[in-house]
């Protein structure tokens, strides 16, 4: 019986410590085509008709070396760099 109450504590522990690892974690998205222009501070992808210009630096994870004209899969999150809060309508 105890090995029960114990196995199911263990289980308990490992999903809340899941749940708030990815808890504050942002969406993957992702991107693929071809390569335009690449540098150690950016790489712009063509995706149908538009260009995608991905920032990188030194944490950016490749394999390979990147060339202009490789098709590549970038995947990116969002991150905001600044918000401006402009009051809302208020109520008359």
């Amino acid at each position: 019986m105890n090995t029960k109450i114990g196995f199911s504590l263990l289980t308990a522990a490992v999903l809340a410590l899941n749940s708030a690892a990815f808890a504050g974690s942002a969406k993957d998205y992702q991107v693929t085509g071809p390569i335009l222009e690449v540098n150690d501070s950016m790489i712009v992808v063509q995706k149908d008709h538009d260009r995608w210009e991905i920032a990188r630096d030194a944490n950016t994870k490749a394999t390979g070396d990147m060339k202009v004209g490789d098709k590549v899969t970038v995947h990116y999150s969002m991150t905001a760099k600044k918000i401006e809060v402009k009051a809302g309508k208020g109520k008359k």
